[in-house]
């Protein structure tokens, strides 16, 4: 008898996760009109470069009409474009409904992934830049880089690139490029808002 309960309980477990995973929908963006499936779970230091970045955000925005938004939310551009940023900052609270964000964002980041580069460097940029998000950072993990655009009348321009240089790094470089290491990112949306580039990729060294 214990033996038939124990078969019981795996074969309705197994049919309950079995359940579980068919009624999860997956989670997809529609880029130009065509329904894109998200790519496999991100590594870990993906995800942790996004939750310091959504951290910092929230944190700064605290008590301020802006909010900090993480991974997960829908943005609806329009009919053809829905996206899911790593994260954003949104200050026009009319834009924030129960089933995302209809309407451009004023920040979005997106922290990129093999698979995901390509459109987070092509189409979804420019529907970004279309749609009015003044500014689009662009981070990579793996060369702790954050690329800053700004948006002019309707398009992206490359504002700077800050890089988290390890110290034996900066310990080789002369003074004149050592100078040209930029330590903070300005964020446009107020102005005494800096980013520590070094506080974007704290902790991720053994997970990219």
């Amino acid at each position: 008898m214990a033996l038939l309960r124990g078969k019981l309980w795996s074969e309705r477990k197994c049919f309950s996760m079995e359940n579980l995973a068919r009624d999860i929908p997956p989670v997809t963006e529609i880029i130009e009109g065509k329904v894109y499936l998200m790519s496999p779970r991100p590594r870990m230091g993906h995800n942790f470069t996004a939750s310091n970045i959504y951290r910092i955000f929230a944190n700064y925005l605290a008590g301020k009409p802006c909010k900090a938004i993480a991974d997960g939310s829908d943005v609806f551009l329009d009919n053809e474009n829905r996206y899911v940023p790593d994260v954003m900052i949104v200050c026009d609270r009319s834009k924030i409904h129960r089933d995302g964000i209809h309407g451009a964002p004023d920040l979005v980041v997106e922290v990129l992934s093999p698979s995901t580069t390509k459109n987070d460097r092509g189409a979804k940029m420019l529907h970004y830049a279309a749609a009015g998000v003044k500014e689009y950072w662009i981070v990579t993990p793996i060369g702790k880089t954050v690329e800053v655009y700004r948006n002019q009348d309707g398009r992206f321009f490359l504002d700077a690139v800050y890089t988290d240089y390890d110290d034996w790094e900066l310990a080789h470089m002369d003074d004149d490029e050592r100078a040209d290491v930029h330590m903070e990112i300005p964020v446009l949306l107020y102005e005494d808002f800096y980013v520590r580039v070094k506080d974007v990729f704290d902790d991720i060294d053994d997970f990219t």
